[in-house]
């Protein structure tokens, strides 16, 4: 895959908590710091600043509902929008049929491969259950 190639990937993970106990850690830097990445931030610009092995990258939350989803939408460097910014969903779901709650997650953006998307969400998602004891 070249450097410019968007990859979506979606996923659902079955997660045993609350929307309204999950909200907070998709939705704050203060929860997103604790799963997602090594820290995060929110400038007076309502900018996050996701901090990954010391590397800023920044992302404007384009879209919420509270208890529901969220939306990052990743900008430049210097913090400018792109054509086919990468983004990333997160969606709160829950089964009518089995009452079961889901998270998916949908990720656009420059990966390697599905496999290692896999990976790595598969890892977030363990740290994450491990917070909300699910």
């Amino acid at each position: 895959m070249t450097k410019d190639t968007k990859l979506k990937f979606v996923r659902e993970y079955p997660i045993n908590a609350s929307a309204k106990l999950l909200y907070p850690y998709l939705s704050t830097p203060g929860g997103l710091s604790q799963w997602f990445c090594d820290d995060a931030r929110v400038d007076e610009d309502n900018v996050f600043n996701f901090i990954w092995d010391g590397r800023n990258h920044y992302a404007e939350l384009t879209g919420h509902r509270t208890n529901k989803s969220v939306r990052f939408l990743f900008l430049t460097d210097d913090k400018k929008h792109s054509p086919d910014a990468p983004y990333i969903d997160f969606h709160i779901e829950s089964s009518e049929l089995t009452q079961e709650q889901f998270l998916k997650i949908v990720d656009y953006s420059n990966g390697d491969s599905e496999e290692e998307l896999e990976e790595l969400w598969d890892h977030l998602l363990q740290n994450l259950r491990e917070l909300v004891g699910g």
